[in-house]
């Protein structure tokens, strides 16, 4: 097992590849699932249960399936993991059921889903795409839930359903709009951070290199 990969793997989709933030991907389910931190954990849960065993199952089958086919196939084994999810919240979670259903239909043709099963799991090893699946999952409700606090905060008046006596709330046109507002900042803000995350990054290692004598002031300077 390459430690290097694993490490890769498991950040790629919280981090650097986070779905949401950095992909750009799922943009329905993210703007329609995040008027609630309950709608928005249940959503991102919903779908990384289906990434994780799609993923290891289209990585366990990915020299069987013909290549004309491949797309079909991926929905097929798509739809199984889609359709467990529903009757399991249809079971036990009738009422938030309700509330996301079309959208649970959907998961079928998320296009986090079968973009990680076209450009991983059919690529690489089970247990790396299980990684995968769970990383990207991880990242993408992590960030549902990061947009559904904020929006319920502000739009609702409320965090995780309970409601703040005296803060003014939002409805119908003002809310949903505020909901690109708040998709938009947080994606700013994310990728900002990240920036000056890496260009710290790359001034620590250019330090750490050996340098000439007459290199020296200058990156000292560059670093202040």
């Amino acid at each position: 097992m390459n430690t290097r990969k694993v490490k890769e793997t498991f950040l790629g989709g919280l981090i650097k590849n986070n779905p949401t933030f950095v992909l750009v991907l799922g943009t329905c389910p993210t703007i329609a699932m995040t008027t609630s931190l309950s709608q928005a954990f249940a959503m991102g849960l919903a779908t990384t249960f289906v990434l994780l065993f799609s993923n290891l199952f289209v990585s366990l089958l990915r020299n069987v399936i013909p290549s004309k086919v491949r797309i079909p196939c991926y929905i097929v084994i798509i739809s199984t993991f889609v359709i467990i999810v529903q009757m399991v919240m249809r079971k036990f979670l009738p009422e938030l059921y309700e509330t996301m259903q079309a959208f649970i239909a959907l998961i079928v043709v998320n296009c986090i889903i079968l973009a990680r099963a076209e450009s991983f799991a059919s690529c690489n090893r089970p247990l790396y795409s299980v990684l995968d699946g769970f990383s990207m999952g991880l990242g993408f409700t992590g960030a549902l839930c990061l947009i559904g606090i904020v929006r319920e905060f502000v739009a609702s008046g409320s965090f995780a359903g309970f409601a703040i006596p005296g803060f003014p709330t939002m409805s119908g046109v003002g809310a949903s709009a505020f909901g690109f507002i708040a998709f938009g900042c947080l994606m700013a803000l994310f990728n900002f951070v990240m920036q000056k995350l890496n260009e710290r990054k790359e001034k620590m290692k250019a330090v750490s290199l050996p340098l000439s004598d007459g290199r020296v002031d200058e990156l000292k300077e560059a670093t202040k």
